[in-house]
């Protein structure tokens, strides 16, 4: 999709391995209602027509890529994952650079955030270009937040007023990501999402509410969520 501000992109950082999820299987492998989670995932953008192609950071030696039916998608494109989820970012980034303009837009998204809407991708898209400067889905905070210490006791209550839980996709500008991510790691730091890498660069990102079944699987008890709101979806 050619807007008047670059084209669209997408990379999926898919390398991890999910020690949390205690299986051999990394989690973005599982499967869900005959599905991996990495397909659920990746349906929703390369069915997308807004998106012009989607990078699937993969760990060297995959042995499981080849094997997904979407995996031979034309909009799809593999390179190799990093040691972190930004580092395989990065390489997903640095792919695009051999032919994506510096100014295309990039959406990176958890390869394990199978529930995402199609109304929230295009609702980020459109902010995004509307506005001219990058953002990311979002929900607010609506529990009470404690603030614990090494023994888990809790030291203080922390106001929610204006605390949001960071999702993704996360969309901002080739180049300006590519160099945020490059300039932190340069500094010997690690960041946990692409805004947080240009929150570094002195730029405020746009947060824009997205919807709360959006969830990351992490833990087992989240691949039964994410089966529920998949259900519901079809529904």
């Amino acid at each position: 999709m050619m807007t008047e501000q670059g084209k669209i992109w997408v990379v999926i950082p898919a390398a991890g391995i999910g020690t949390r999820m205690s299986s051999e299987t990394p989690k973005q492998y599982m499967k869900i209602q005959n599905k991996c989670i990495l397909e659920h995932t990746l349906e929703q953008f390369c069915f997308y027509p807004g998106v012009d192609g989607v990078v699937v950071a993969l760990a060297d030696g995959d042995p499981y890529w080849s094997s997904l039916s979407i995996s031979s998608n034309e909009k799809l494109m593999i390179t190799s994952g990093g040691e972190e989820r930004c580092h395989s970012v990065l390489n997903g980034l640095r792919h695009l650079d051999d032919f994506a303009q510096a100014n295309d837009w990039v959406l990176v998204h958890d390869a394990a955030r199978p529930c995402l809407r199609v109304e929230d991708i295009e609702k980020l898209i459109n902010t995004v270009s509307e506005q001219g400067r990058g953002g990311l889905l979002a929900v607010p905070v609506c529990d009470t937040m404690k603030r614990a210490d090494s023994s888990n006791s809790v030291t203080e209550t922390v106001d929610r007023l204006g605390l949001w839980h960071a999702l993704t996709p996360q969309m901002f500008r080739l180049a300006e990501l590519k160099t945020a991510i490059e300039n932190v790691l340069a500094e010997g730091m690690l960041v946990t999402d692409e805004a947080q890498a240009m929150e570094f660069s002195g730029i405020s990102p746009l947060l824009i509410e997205g919807h709360s079944d959006n969830i990351k699987v992490t833990l087992p008890l989240d691949i039964l969520l994410a089966d529920l709101f998949l259900s519901q979806r079809r529904k």
